[in-house]
């Protein structure tokens, strides 16, 4: 279902077009290796030394690592084929060519460096090396000073509040990522997203046909007020087997932080109105989990008829709200709402 036409209303005004940061988030450094106190007071002083593969002969024995001197401890944990960091089991042929896991099975068991077949022969050496290793997260210049065991740094790095944010357009399955003054700017330059100032929204959202039932999305809307960035969805979908309309705010920013604010949603007409109140979700949730989780304002087709009057032949909601911050009372400890920004 394509979007036939879209009013919307603001009750304050737009953007500067200066607003956000136009560099892009940069390439992410390679972090620096140290090995951990613990293993360099443990172990004796080992040399890395180069140990040929002799192609396969020899009476059959298996070469270590393929190691040149000029080979850094991270060049022998990246995997030749996808070039990320390889994690236990580490694989490698009769030469010694190290591969992981996930790639031994895209290269049909073949060494994509000499061509040997790959066998299931693991290896453990590298494996006890990097167990030995103590690394910097790779956000360490966006400002995450932590470092972490070689096997922790993965888990961390999933979840760390410093890791870029994906962008948030639920038009397309866009792979931009950024910090939020990047990726307000790129949703208001590559998507020529619709930008306003201040707490309060009146939309409208018209269809001239209610009655088809394919997805549609309306064009995202981002709301700036108390210093951050909101993002206004609505849309359409298939639930079960009637369509329903959606409206839902993210919050452009952390979990943590968009429990600070509350939004409230509106949407009425012929005498009735629904109301929808609670926090908005960060934009660390995908669009997809927030839309399929119900959490926001949903209305039936019926119901949205209804609101639309007429002859129940299109489709006009208007949908309001409003977005506040809960201040803590430091006499009480109760929450006070602010509603001005």
């Amino acid at each position: 279902m394509e979007m036939d036409n879209i009013e919307c209303v603001s009750f304050s005004h737009g953007l500067d077009d200066d607003d956000g940061d136009d560099e892009a988030v940069s390439r992410l450094p390679r972090p620096l290796l140290k090995p951990s106190a613990a293993a360099a007071s443990a172990a004796p002083a080992v040399n890395l030394v180069v140990v040929s593969g002799g192609g396969g002969g020899g009476g059959g024995a298996v070469a270590g690592p393929h190691i040149t001197p000029s080979t850094s401890v991270h060049e022998l944990l990246e995997c030749p084929v996808c070039t990320n960091s390889m994690y236990p089991p580490i694989h490698q042929c009769q030469n010694g060519h190290t591969i992981c896991s996930t790639c031994k099975t895209r290269v049909h068991n073949r060494c994509p460096t000499c061509r040997q077949e790959l066998g299931d022969i693991r290896c453990l050496a590298l494996e006890k090396v990097a167990e030995s290793l103590e690394l910097p997260c790779k956000y360490y210049s966006l400002g995450c000073p932590e470092i972490f065991p070689y096997y922790s740094k993965l888990k961390h790095e999933s979840q760390c509040n410093l890791r870029p944010y994906n962008c948030p357009y639920a038009g397309s399955e866009c792979s931009v990522v950024g910090d939020i003054p990047f990726l307000v700017t790129h949703l208001r330059d590559d998507h020529k997203v619709d930008m306003h100032s201040g707490c309060t929204f009146n939309h409208r959202y018209v269809k001239s046909n209610p009655r088809e039932v394919e997805n549609a999305t309306w064009m995202l809307t981002v709301f700036h007020c108390f210093g951050q960035y909101f993002c206004l969805h609505f849309e359409a979908f298939q639930l079960g087997m009637a369509p329903v309309y959606m409206a839902f705010l993210r919050f452009m920013g952390d979990e943590n932080d968009a429990r600070s604010y509350t939004y409230s949603l509106e949407v009425g007409g012929n005498g009735r109105k629904m109301i929808w109140e609670g926090n908005p979700r960060s934009i660390r949730d995908s669009h997809r989990k927030v839309r399929d989780s119900h959490d926001g304002l949903v209305i039936q087709r019926n119901m949205a008829l209804f609101f639309s009057g007429g002859e129940r032949k299109e489709l006009k909601l208007r949908v309001t709200g409003r977005i506040w911050r809960e201040q803590q009372n430091p006499d009480s400890g109760a929450c006070i709402p602010n509603l001005f920004s």
